[in-house]
């Protein structure tokens, strides 16, 4: 029999997550606030759930949804960004809502549009359930979409998250025309800071340079598809942010990461730079080409 699996959220990213489950022959139920079906009703006897809803949706998704998930039913979140309410990731607040349930953390370097064209990606599902992730692995893997299984949820959640941050940066490094040498440095030293916050949450280190880490920071701060790629682009070329976001097809979750991450960076003393210049660029404190001098001038120190 083949798998019945709900996804929540009907945009670019759900459907492309629908089309790779049905390769396999799961039957997937695509619900969002537009069809017209009652989501608690969605989820009966469905093996997996796929939340892939923007951060701004999470917390109703999951109010809806109490007291309806049974707990044989694996949680799986593919959303990026961090609750402006409470500084938790997605995986922590469906884990907080549903302690008795296995959850997974479906991330990687993975472009809808791609995606749907049939273009071959690979991704990683993170739990501290080895049974759940195998699942979720089966469920999503096919000839043109390789699916790793990975024990670190919180590492794997965290480098998809703050690498929008980063992305931003890598638009305006290029908006500037700066070169490919800059690009790299910039890419370099951003790594740096996400395996510095990730490893405040608890993240393992080598999960930062994995498929999750620096496989989706390469994608996504090298293609004009990012639409945090597009903000920082955007910002470059003189355009306001809200002129910029009232022209993207979805959202750019690193804007509101970046206001995030720096409550907690400043909170527990966390060392990031270039997150700093990207949450005063984007509320227009300093200009795209004042930010490029400021990291440049900084003070020396040892790379590691």
């Amino acid at each position: 029999m083949s798998d019945r699996i709900t996804i929540i959220g009907a945009g670019a990213w759900g459907g492309a997550l629908a089309n790779l489950t049905q390769i396999n022959g799961s039957e997937p139920t695509i619900w969002s606030r537009n069809c017209g079906q009652i989501l608690s009703e969605s989820i009966d006897n469905r093996v997996a759930i796929i939340s892939a809803v923007s951060m701004s949706g999470v917390r109703a998704v999951i109010e809806q949804l109490t007291g309806f998930i049974q707990p044989h039913q694996i949680i799986v979140t593919a959303t990026k960004g961090l609750d402006a309410q409470t500084n938790l990731t997605p995986a922590q607040l469906w884990r907080n809502a549903f302690p008795n349930n296995s959850i997974v953390v479906l991330s990687g370097p993975n472009l809808s549009l791609e995606i749907q064209q049939g273009l071959p990606a690979a991704t990683v599902v993170a739990s501290q359930d080895s049974v759940a992730a195998n699942k979720i692995q089966e469920i999503f893997s096919s000839p043109k979409f390789r699916v790793y299984t990975n024990d670190d949820p919180v590492g794997v959640e965290i480098a998809g998250t703050v690498k929008n941050v980063i992305a931003i940066a890598a638009g305006t490094c290029d908006g500037l025309q700066l070169g490919n040498n800059a690009k790299s440095a910039l890419l370099t030293r951003g790594l740096a800071e996400i395996i510095r916050i990730g490893q405040y949450w608890g993240g393992k280190p080598e999960t930062f340079y994995g498929l999750s880490g620096l496989g989706d920071l390469l994608t996504t701060c090298n293609s004009p598809l990012s639409r945090n790629y597009q903000v920082g682009y955007g910002l470059a070329q003189g355009r306001t942010l809200s002129e910029v976001l009232g022209d993207l097809k979805g959202t750019a979750e690193g804007v509101n990461t970046t206001k995030v991450l720096i409550q907690i960076a400043n909170q527990h003393q966390i060392y990031m730079p270039i997150t700093v210049l990207v949450d005063r660029l984007l509320q227009g404190q300093i200009t795209a080409q004042a930010a490029i001098i400021s990291l440049m001038s900084r003070d020396r120190k040892s790379e590691y």
